[in-house]
This record gives structure tokens, sequence and C-alpha cells, in this order.
């Protein structure tokens, strides 16, 4: 007989060992596939690490392709936490992206030396906004007790609607209407010169946004393992009702929790508008999908900040590589099948690392003859 029992005692080994049985699981189940395609696994693994790492290049494609995804990873880990289930970065993302936009547009042109200022003010607006839309299924969970999972999806789709209104259904402050070609192809408006975020190195070119995103997963793990607030968050996460017994002000965290979820993510917001494409682009990030992505990197990192940076990395890597060897003989979809298959094998490691599976055998009773019941009389 086959079991599951909670492990009263969780040895360090596993936070690294299951992830790592994770991956290797999930590229053995996605070898399989490949060969049921047609694909060699051995030649197309070995693409894939050209593609996404070791070519010319390559890792500096794969840092821009692991940047959003960074934000997002890191906004659904401070959430996951606390056992608050933020599905909606990928909304407080676009959110972020409008309220960097906008701060941009109102600083209006300026020369390079300011771009210190772009920056710290695109973040700031894109922090604040992706933090205020992010409360609004915190506000629901702490005072209406409302599923977070479900409200937060279904925002992602109300801001997927909001910026393409924007942009592409009125005549808004974002949208581009000084051309006649602008006025027949909606688009969004440029940024200034001095809103164009940096970038570093030159055999390796690493954006701006990136480092910006170590720095916060820095500032978050300090914030969880260093301080007060991320005891009480610990534990509220294990035992509400300690928690409450103890006077520990559960509404007070959720909201806080996701203000600083929803914030992370709308940063990324700012570093797609800063470091990428210059203006908002509704198509562009609502096909990136950079918000659900971010939950298999937080799900595979299992919420530890400077495992989302690693876990980032690599499925930038796979992202990259997706692009690069898209084809007749590739198809990309093989990579978000990929995604998939790493996010199915991250969650079952995560059982195993809550709960050991046992093995026993059970004896079958036998029924005594001679101690059948009579029959009723």
């Amino acid at each position: 007989m086959i079991r599951l029992e909670r492990r009263l005692d969780q040895p360090k080994w596993l936070s690294v060992a299951v992830p790592v049985g994770s991956l290797i699981a999930a590229f053995a189940i996605m070898a399989v596939i490949l060969a049921v395609t047609g694909h060699a696994p051995g030649h197309t693994y070995r693409q894939m690490l050209e593609a996404g790492f070791t070519g010319n290049g390559a890792f500096s494609a794969t840092l821009l392709s692991a940047t959003p995804i960074l934000f997002t990873g890191l906004a659904a880990a401070a959430a996951f936490r606390m056992q608050l289930f933020n599905i909606g970065a990928e909304g407080q993302l676009y959110l972020g992206a409008v309220g960097a936009s906008w701060i941009a547009l109102k600083l209006g042109d300026g020369d390079a030396g300011s771009t210190p200022l772009y920056v710290l003010a695109m973040c700031v607006a894109a922090g604040v906004m992706g933090a205020l839309w992010a409360l609004i299924p915190g506000v629901l969970r702490a005072f209406a007790n409302t599923n977070e999972i479900i409200t937060s999806l279904m925002l992602n789709y109300v801001a997927g609607f909001l910026i393409t209104y924007l942009i592409f259904d009125s005549s808004s402050y974002w949208r581009d209407v000084s051309t006649l070609q602008a006025q027949s192809f909606p688009q969004g408006k440029p940024m200034p010169a001095g809103a164009e975020w940096p970038t570093f190195g030159s055999s390796v070119v690493v954006p701006l946004g990136f480092l910006i995103g170590l720095g916060v997963a820095a500032s978050l793990w300090m914030l969880y393992s260093r301080t007060r607030f991320g005891f009480e968050v610990s534990v509220i996460a294990d035992s509400p009702r300690a928690a409450r017994y103890a006077g520990m002000r559960t509404r007070r965290k959720i909201l806080a929790v996701m203000a600083i979820s929803g914030g992370i993510a709308g940063i990324g917001g700012a570093s797609q508008i800063g470091d990428f494409t210059h203006t908002l682009d509704p198509t562009g990030l609502q096909g990136a999908a950079f918000g659900y992505t971010g939950i298999v990197v937080a799900a595979l990192a299992r919420y530890n900040p400077f495992a989302v940076c690693l876990v980032a990395v690599l499925l930038g890597g796979l992202q990259n590589a997706g692009f690069t060897l898209q084809g007749p003989d590739f198809p990309s979809g093989l990579v978000g099948v990929m995604q998939g298959i790493i996010l199915f094998c991250a969650l079952g490691g995560e059982l195993l690392i809550r709960y050991r599976v046992t093995i026993s055998r059970r004896a079958r009773a036998r029924a005594d003859t001679g101690s059948a019941a009579e029959p009723a009389r």
C-alpha cells in the first residue's frame, strides 16, 4: 500500500536535491516527447544550449529574455511565501508599464545626464501602479475572504483590455496621433531619449533592469529573513490561527504582501519600457505572457528570491533558444511544452519535500468460518 506521510522534519538537502531532480525529470520527459515528434533529444539539447547560453551573444540575449520574468517570478514568490496566490503579476506588469510610460512622457525630453531621474521616477510610478492593482484582490481577500486566485487572474484580462483601449481604441495620452500614419496605424508615443535605460558590459550585455531585479531579490530576502515583518509572514503562512491568537494583524499583512508583490511586478513593466520597447506596446506585452512564466519560476525556485534569479536565467535561456531555433523543423511551441513540464515536475517535487512516500504491505483479513454469524431466527 502506497501512502503519503507528512514530514515532521524536512532535511535541508531536500530543498536543493528536489528542485534539481525536478529539472532532470522534466528534461527526461521532454526527451521522450522530442523523440516521439521526430527530434533527436541529444542534438536538440545541444542546439538549445548553444542558442541560449554558449553561442556568440547568446547569453546577452538570454539576460534580456530573463529580465521581465525575473520581476514576475519575484512578485509571485513574494506573495506565495504567505500562501497568497497572486496570479495577477501579468496585469500588474501591464499597469506598471502604463505608469512608467506616463511619467516618462510627463518628464519630457532630457539629455543623457538626466537618465537616473527617469529610471527612479519610472520605477516609483510603475511600482505604485502595480501595487494599487494588486491591492484590489488583496482588499477582497482581507475583508471579504474572496479567493485571490480568481480575482487576480480576472484582473489580468481587465488590465489587458485597458492597455488595448489606451492605444487602439482611444486618443489617450499614451497614443501617438502626431502623424497621419500614426493615426491610421495605432501605436504608443515614443519615450524621450533620457528614458532609455543603459546597458552594461561589452562581451556580455547586461540590461539595467536585470541589475535592478537582482537588487529587488536581495531586498526581498532581507525583508523575509531578517525582519519582524518576515517572521510574522512566515507564522501566518504556517498557521493563521496561531498568528491571530498571538495578536498578529493578518489583514494588514495580506494588504502589505499583495502590495509588495504587485509593486515588484509593476517595476518589471517599467523595465519593459525603459530597457526594451521604449513605448507602450499592448500587443507585445500580452503576447509574451511574462506573468504566467513567473509562476513557473517561483514554483521551481521554491519562493527563494536568489533561486528565482537563477531559474529566471534558465527559463530565459529556454525562451531565447526557442526564438533562435524556431523554424519548420523546430516549432516554438516545444519550448512552451517544456516550461509546462518543468512546472508540473516542480509541483511534484514540492509534494515530495512536504511528504514522504511509504510502501507497506497490508494483510487481508480472512473470515473465520467458525465465527460466522448465525442467521436470524
